[in-house]
């Protein structure tokens, strides 16, 4: 079935955002250009607010952390040739992340495809290996359904990126268009797998039959909105619960039967339960390297639950006893409606005494400390803000000492691991959840990588507090270096000894962009800081020195499984 179709001629860009708001699009993170410009003038009067980043990157970044943080598709656009090269990254890690972004690129006019014209780069060779689907546009009668089925794609099944590009011609042709009257996909086929009764009997038979069972929650968990399943199956059946770092929040931290997250930088005790329980069930996770350490040691003596929505994850990484394809939120519903409860009683035991022996600890020296900071800021804001982070030291101590209530509070980049992520990604968190306290916590070289934004916050007023974590170094590059090069510094020291002030003065550059904010270089300073820029309306910027000194730990070794891991 498809729409009326309209009386009069439309020219493709006007189609194409057209397009957009029949598919809900509310915001959209879009950089001109010459190949842009006519989606931008269509944009005009649109009624879809358009933000403009200060490099492409950023408005790619922001546009995923928008879907991060609402499970909405998110929408970003550039032009051809540099501006389109400029959102790989972005676009590879919402990729990696399982992220639904629909990115648009101008292209130029069909009939210079190939020719080496200027700014003309193959953006759709280039996404093919990092978007679940690219398109050429190359009729303008095409773009209704392209884009329906873009969005389709984009959060069906396994979430991930989309490219639509569209060649200047195209946006300038004439046609009167027909609109699907939903998002039905052409040659787009994904089969919806449930769970079978009999699958579900195999898991709870294999339940009813452990002694040391041990739940592993990742992203998909979230992706599904299957969190409030996932603690009922954990409490109902009593089984503890590890998340992966891009499943953070999908299990409320405070909870007993939390052990918080595992991997490189995971708790002890959330390690030691994966690894050494006999039945791991694993829901929405990839069984990623820094999850697994080397795959032939990684929980050698459990048996293997392994539910997700990609058919592709089961058996790739970690072979399965029990691989069950569809998603989370199902399979635990069925498995909620009967639950098996049992005691473990030397289990739980067994991981308490874990807690106990291997809390997560910092030195208590006298010094200003990354995980003091952000233990305070926990405190000050009960617990109850979005934190977004960049890549780096500060990264894995945010996910280590904020306690995370909720599911989409925690936003960083997991698969790619890509720094400058923290602030485009909280502009983009802050314009999807107003309401909501939005903290970026970033390592000052992290954050000079997309520091241009600073300009798109002032000129949008994106109300983000940020918070820099000012070791002067790459610090987790350093901690590498002093760990397993003898501590020879390769380039990590970020310190300009030829000049009196040896590192850039944030302060001075947020005020250049209209932002205030304060520098911090002591403990007693830290919690009257951060209500002030809590307190403080619009964004803010804390400048906090935290000298180079201490490693993030616990930390498993590369190559490494988690009889190795290093708690000193």
């Amino acid at each position: 079935m498809h729409a009326k179709r309209k009386d009069e001629e439309m020219k493709g860009s006007y189609i194409a955002i057209e397009c957009l708001k029949r598919a809900g699009v509310e915001v959209i993170f879009a950089y001109p250009g010459g190949t842009s410009m006519e989606l931008h003038q269509a944009m005009r009067d649109s009624g879809i607010r358009v933000i403009l980043p200060r490099h492409e990157q950023g408005g790619a970044f922001a546009a995923a952390a928008f879907a991060r943080a609402t499970g909405k598709t998110g929408v970003c656009m550039a032009t051809s040739g540099p501006g389109a090269t400029n959102l790989l990254t972005g676009i590879t890690d919402a990729y990696m992340d399982s992220i639904p972004l629909v990115a648009i690129t101008g292209q130029v006019p069909s009939t210079l495809i190939g020719k080496n014209a200027f700014q003309e780069t193959d953006i759709i060779g280039m996404t093919r290996p990092i978007c679940k689907h690219s398109y050429l546009v190359l009729d303008a009668s095409e773009l209704p359904a392209i884009f329906a089925e873009a969005f389709h794609i984009a959060n069906s099944g396994r979430p991930g990126p989309v490219l639509i590009d569209i060649p200047k011609n195209i946006q300038q042709q004439l046609c009167v268009p027909v609109f699907p009257a939903r998002h039905i996909p052409r040659a787009y086929h994904q089969s919806q797998r449930h769970a079978t009764e009999s699958e579900i009997a195999k898991i709870r038979d294999a339940i009813s039959h452990c002694e040391r069972p041990c739940i592993y929650a990742g992203g998909g968990v979230i992706a599904s909105g299957a969190s409030r399943e996932l603690a009922k199956f954990a409490e109902s059946y009593n089984i503890p619960v590890v998340t992966s770092f891009m499943g953070i929040g999908a299990f409320p931290e405070e909870h007993p039967l939390s052990l918080k997250w595992l991997g490189m930088h995971g708790t002890v005790y959330a390690n030691r339960a994966a690894n050494l329980s006999d039945l791991l069930i694993a829901v929405g996770a990839r069984f990623s390297d820094r999850v697994t350490g080397p795959a032939a040691s990684f929980a050698k003596g459990a048996r293997i639950v392994h539910i997700d929505i990609d058919p592709s994850e089961i058996n790739k990484n970690i072979v399965a006893d029990i691989g069950v394809v569809a998603d989370a939120r199902e399979v635990l519903g069925k498995l909620n409606k009967a639950p098996l409860r049992r005691a473990y009683k030397a289990w739980h035991s067994q991981i308490a005494e874990w807690r106990r022996e291997f809390p997560l600890r910092y030195a208590n020296d006298g010094k200003l400390h990354t995980p003091f900071v952000i233990e305070r800021l926990y405190e000050i804001t009960k617990g109850d803000a979005i934190i977004v982070t960049g890549v780096g030291q500060h990264q894995m101590w945010a996910g280590q000492y904020y306690n995370f209530k909720r599911p989409r509070q925690f936003i960083s980049s997991g698969g790619l691991g890509a720094m400058g992520f923290g602030l485009p990604s909280s502009m983009g968190v802050k314009v999807a959840c107003p309401d909501e306290l939005v903290v970026e916590i970033d390592g000052d070289g992290s954050f000079q990588m997309n520091i241009q934004e600073l300009g798109t916050i002032h000129a949008e007023q994106i109300g983000v507090k940020m918070m820099i974590m000012n070791n002067q170094h790459l610090g987790m590059v350093a901690q590498w270096e002093d760990r397993f090069y003898g501590s020879r510094r390769g380039n990590t020291d970020m310190r300009n000894s030829r000049v009196a002030r040896p590192y850039p003065d944030f302060i001075k550059i947020a005020e250049g962009y209209g932002i205030p904010g304060r520098e911090v270089y002591r403990m007693d300073e830290v919690e009257d800081a951060i209500r002030e820029m809590i307190a403080t309306d619009g964004p803010y910027l804390l400048d906090i020195h935290v000298a180079y000194q201490e490693h993030v730990l616990p930390m498993i070794p590369p190559g490494k499984n988690h009889t190795d891991i290093i708690v000193e």
